[in-house]
């Protein structure tokens, strides 16, 4: 991520570098900048009433489906068959810029989850927000030109190296929202509580202090995290998250549901083998 004799991070410029390209690319089928009406026309789509044949679809500037009529004249841009754009329920952006690092077998005679989460964990210690952002506007742009058009952003790194704090609570999730803003992509934030290393209480491990939040710091963590969102269009979505049965207590599994029941909520139910079984004793 740095030059090891200038010591500059070419992480962010390199993220921003290959955003701005694909989006050249891409042209106007997916730059988040159109701004004109666009009729679709598809000889097939499926539509809440189910499939139906030579559908008409209206999206006004912002983006929005407006209109979905069957058995219309063709017109505008055309296609064989249409689907509505999925959503990606699940997403860790930054982990994008580690794709590859943990596909080969490394020195260990034994590699396996908990391998693949030290290399994770050393990844992200380097990361800034300024990372967060070029990372995720990355990851956000490729979800479009696959066909997405939302994202659930399951989002636990929160802090700064040594588990410090920003003076902005919701700074990594603010970078969330700003590469949300530039690709377009509708978001749902989802900030995660994360406190403990197992279910026997123990104290979080190297490499997860960045996650961690009591529950007063988780609070403020999704009251701030919040109003960051409100300068994103009227659809975001806000929910509560825990990392998993492994990472919260049960009684602040409860708190957390409880603290905003008006708002999704979101876990881990289970990662791997270790973890339920630890869960089932």
């Amino acid at each position: 991520m740095r030059h090891r004799s200038t010591g500059k991070n070419y992480a962010a410029e390199w993220f921003q570098y290959k955003f701005i390209i694909s989006i050249t690319i891409c042209g106007s089928k997916f730059s988040p900048f159109r701004r004109q009406m666009t009729k679709l026309w598809a000889t097939t789509a499926l539509t809440p009433q189910g499939w139906r044949g030579a559908v008409s679809v209206e999206i006004d500037a912002s983006g929005r489906i407006t209109n979905v009529l069957a058995g219309q004249p063709s017109e505008g841009e055309q296609c064989s068959i249409l689907l509505p754009a999925p959503t990606n329920l699940h997403s860790h952006a930054f982990q994008r810029a580690m794709a590859g690092l943990s596909e080969s077998r490394g020195m260990a005679a034994h590699n396996d989850f908990w391998s693949w989460r030290r290399l994770m964990y050393n990844f992200l210690d380097r990361l800034t927000p300024l990372d967060i952002e070029a990372i995720a506007a990355l990851a956000q742009m490729e979800m479009l030109e696959a066909g997405f058009s939302s994202v659930a952003e399951f989002h636990y790194l929160h802090h700064g190296r040594g588990g410090v704090p920003y003076d902005n609570l919701a700074e990594m999730s603010s970078r969330i929202a700003s590469a949300a803003a530039r690709t377009g992509i509708g978001l749902t934030m989802l900030p995660v509580l994360y406190q403990r290393g197992g279910c026997d209480g123990a104290a979080l491990a190297a490499g997860q202090d960045r996650f961690s939040c009591s529950r007063d710091q988780y609070g403020a963590l999704l009251d701030a995290t919040e109003a960051e969102m409100k300068r994103l269009p009227d659809d975001t979505v806000i929910g509560v998250a825990v990392h998993s049965l492994r990472a919260v207590s049960p009684d602040s599994m409860v708190w957390a549901v409880e603290l905003r029941p008006d708002l999704p909520f979101h876990l881990h139910l289970a990662e791997q083998q270790a973890e339920v079984k630890e869960v089932e004793s």
